[in-house]
């Protein structure tokens, strides 16, 4: 299983909604291998999101196993949860999730204040980061002096700062024109070449989901389809 980065078998998921049981899970498995490119789909209500939050240990299941790296989420409590998340996970999201007020700097180096990496470390390493990511030349400017397709180049960098196992992008294209949201692809694919990282895309749009190596189709909470 060495390999292997994920590993769940018979993820299930159930919501109490007042009293409505939702099934957003109904006994999914996946693995993915290290390295690997894939990208999860599915129409609106398949369980996706649901699956990402327990891909990148936002959640745990109701029952089955998910396994991230080799250490066993599913029977975490919420701290331990936060600290494989912080360690494990990094997130790129469609609305890019920064702090306004903050330089890029500051908020890529946002990750590394829970941890003890000294001031000076977290500078040069987000440094690195956004230098990675084409910007350099940016690391003061905020949020509101940047394109829409520099923001996400942050986001970026700020979910590889902790050298994460996972890196999963919820529609990273999605807010984005579509020439910086072709770059923006172009650098993850870039980004997962140089470093391995293992990158895990949840989109609707078939033109992202054809650059990727794999497409895992979801369907009322179980996969599918399969195909490389």
């Amino acid at each position: 299983m060495s390999d292997l980065v994920v590993h769940a078998r018979d993820l299930r998921k159930i919501y109490i909604m007042g009293e409505m049981e939702v099934h957003a899970l109904r006994g999914l498995n996946i693995d993915i291998s290290r390295g690997e490119v894939l990208s999860i789909m599915g129409p609106s209500g398949s369980g996706k999101s649901t699956l990402m939050n327990m891909l990148g240990c936002l959640d745990r299941p109701t029952s089955g196993e998910y396994y991230l790296d080799g250490e066993a989420v599913a029977e975490m409590n919420d701290d331990q949860l936060a600290g494989i998340r912080n360690r494990k996970v990094g997130f790129v999201f469609q609305s890019f999730n920064l702090l306004p007020r903050a330089t890029a700097i500051s908020n890529v180096e946002m990750p590394l204040r829970y941890s003890d990496v000294s001031g000076k470390e977290r500078r040069e390493r987000a440094i690195a980061a956004l230098e990675s990511v084409g910007l350099g030349d940016r690391v003061h400017h905020r949020p509101g002096e940047l394109s829409g397709g520099q923001q996400q180049r942050v986001a970026i960098a700020r979910a590889l700062i902790n050298n994460p196992a996972i890196l999963m992008a919820d529609e990273p294209t999605g807010n984005l024109d579509t020439k910086s949201g072709d770059e923006i692809m172009d650098l993850l694919l870039k980004l997962n070449q140089a470093i391995n990282t293992t990158l895990i895309i949840v989109t609707h749009d078939p033109e992202v989901s054809a650059m990727t190596d794999r497409i895992v189709m979801i369907r009322d909470g179980v996969v599918v389809e399969d195909s490389k």
